[in-house]
């Protein structure tokens, strides 16, 4: 069977989705099931992977379902602990207090906040703490799950402290102890040494990405969920999201060069939210008062725009709260994920006996069904599950919540749990019998890899441009920058060679697509729906994150191609064309509606 129609054929189960989820706005409980009917008939009558195997496939995928369900609940139940105290009332007002203004929100919540909690903790925790906090301060659900989705790009690449470059760019590449032996070689060091050089291009490529984040951000909530559904309304405040996006990534790329894959993500974010703050509570490039925006009057959203988790203002305990303790439950969050997952080196010492307390209850299955397909460790402590219900617990007793209030936070959040199950059951085993379609009796390389190969005998020396695409689309079906780059840093390495550019350029060039392929990952978005009780409504969602996702691939890759093709093409290549293009409409927009008054 030839390349392009193994390569067709591995496609199917991706336009399955895109056919029935993002077109047809078929729910994803829906969807999926068929998604993983056509993904189970490839693998059984296509690559001929044994019975035996699909069934292992789809248990590993159950179990990383359950994971996902139990992060969602502990979101979930962290978030209606804090309406039941009356805490997500105080933040909305501390919220207010730096600005009215909803666009100057989402950029401190979602850009740097859930930077921020990516960086720490990965797992798509932006969503399971950025979005309810959201929702929270009055934001529509999807208005909030499509902003957790789109800032799910920049900061990906270095959450949980690196884990896609260290863990996932490393074992994709050192699987070849040849490759390992002369790429180390090649930068007069260690392994280690290449890696950095690794994420020092990525922190690059995403920094030039990022830069305009925020601005699209904005721009799609004003168009989508505006009154006037107009994206000029977003562009009206250019001159902040800018400086939102640099005191980010300047910050980030910095640390990418000096510090190492750890740590783009957590020092960017941190740094960026003390500017930002600070110069918002300043009213810094803000708009006034006067001109804040904000959503039109909720009794004219359309239905489809809120979640089952409606935010009610709650007494409490009756007792006034300050700000600060209010956010005491973030805070605490925050720091045990931070000293959970080991970012700073020094303080290994210390927090060993806590990491190890942590991940002391674990449970395995290795090589499920007697086939090679194992069980990762599932950890319910060391899992963000187990970190957010610990937080709703401590939450309960500092904030002193009635017995019955916090035990009905309970029952609403398993409610809500358990109606994103039927999506995830099917999503997730769907993800799984497609990337472990290897060792069949047809002899064909899994349904990823043969995907790429078709698409590299399309391109040719183009592939520069093309290479965070297959990135994105990695992520997008396995719901994980970690897992794409551990499929495809080989490949992508062996294209760079293949067509004579520097191929860590083109490896890089993978984990920067793979991180804004979590833009348009289904598992993701269910899952972020999930968390604000927004079911049915994925394929909306995807549809709205699909345009900044192909930005977010077109950039670094265009960059990449002028970069790699720069000694042999100088500086007017294609890729040099593309950015021009990008930027000219950037500069377009901004000149066009930017300086418009903003309205009310």
């Amino acid at each position: 069977m030839g390349t392009m129609t193994l390569a067709v054929l591995s496609l199917l189960p991706i336009a399955t989705v895109a056919v029935f989820l993002v077109m047809l706005r078929w729910p994803a409980s829906r969807a999926m099931p068929l998604t993983y009917a056509v993904a189970a008939a490839l693998a059984l009558f296509v690559w001929q992977v044994p019975g035996m195997q699909v069934a292992a496939a789809t248990i590993n995928g159950l179990v990383i379902a359950l994971t996902l369900l139990y992060i969602i609940f502990g979101a979930i139940l962290l978030l209606n602990t804090l309406r039941a105290s009356g805490a997500i009332n105080v933040i909305r007002r501390g919220f207010t207090d730096v600005s009215r203004d909803r666009r100057v929100q989402v950029i401190i919540v979602a850009w740097l906040f859930g930077s921020f909690i990516e960086g720490s903790a990965g797992f798509g925790t932006p969503a399971a703490v950025a979005v309810p906090l959201l929702v929270g301060l009055g934001f529509p659900g999807m208005a909030a799950v499509m902003a957790g989705m789109i800032i799910q790009s920049t900061p990906v690449s270095f959450g949980a402290a690196g884990t896609p470059i260290l863990v996932g760019v490393n074992t994709g590449l050192s699987a070849d102890p040849a490759l390992v032996a002369s790429m180390a070689a090649s930068v007069g060091g260690e392994w280690t040494d290449y890696l950095r050089v690794v994420g020092f291009r990525v922190a690059v490529l995403h920094a030039v990405a990022g830069t305009l984040v925020p601005l699209i951000l904005v721009s799609f909530m004003t168009r989508f969920f505006g009154e006037r559904k107009s994206f000029a309304e977003g562009l009206q405040v250019w001159k902040f999201a800018l400086f939102a996006a640099l005191s980010m990534t300047v910050p980030y790329i910095i640390a990418g060069y000096f510090l190492g894959p750890e740590f783009p993500a957590l020092v960017g974010s941190l740094v960026g939210l003390l500017i930002v703050v600070l110069a918002a509570r300043r009213g810094f490039l803000v708009p006034k008062p006067e001109e804040a925006w904000d959503f039109g009057d909720k009794s004219t959203w359309p239905s489809e725009w809120t979640g089952s988790i409606e935010i009610k203002d709650a007494a409490g305990n009756g007792a006034p709260m300050s700000l600060a303790r209010a956010w005491v439950p973030y805070v605490i969050v925050a720091l045990l994920l931070l000293t959970s997952r080991d970012p700073f080196v020094w303080l290994r010492p210390v927090l060993d006996p806590f990491q190890q307390f942590l991940q002391s209850f674990s449970l395995t299955w290795p090589q499920i069904l007697g086939t090679g397909i194992d069980m990762n460790a599932v950890q319910p402590l060391y899992l963000p599950g187990g970190l957010f219900i610990a937080t709703s617990l401590i939450t309960w007793a500092i904030h002193r919540i009635p017995g019955p209030a916090y035990r009905q936070a309970w029952t609403t959040s398993l409610q809500v749990t358990a109606s994103a199950s039927i999506a995830l059951v099917f999503t997730v085993p769907m993800v799984q019998v497609f990337i472990n379609t290897m060792g069949g009796a047809a002899g064909f390389e899994r349904m990823p890899i043969v995907l790429a190969d078709g698409v590299a005998s399309l391109v040719g020396g183009a592939w520069p441009i093309f290479a965070p695409f297959i990135g994105g689309i990695g992520a997008a079906v396995a719901g994980s920058n970690t897992v794409s780059n551990m499929m495809f840093s080989q490949f992508q390495f062996g294209m760079g060679e293949r067509i004579a550019v520097d191929p860590t350029w083109i490896v890089a060039l993978q984990a920067v697509g793979g991180a804004a392929g979590n833009m348009i990952c289904v598992h993701n978005v269910v899952a972020a729906s999930a968390v604000v009780g927004l079911l049915g409504r994925e394929g909306s969602i995807i549809r709205i994150t699909l345009l900044p996702f192909v930005y977010y691939a077109l950039l670094p890759g265009s960059v990449g191609y002028l970069i790699v093709s720069y000694a042999d093409q100088g500086i007017l290549n294609a890729g040099t064309y593309i950015i021009a293009l990008i930027a000219a409409l950037a500069i377009y927009s901004i000149a066009r509606y930017g300086g418009r008054p903003a309205t009310a």
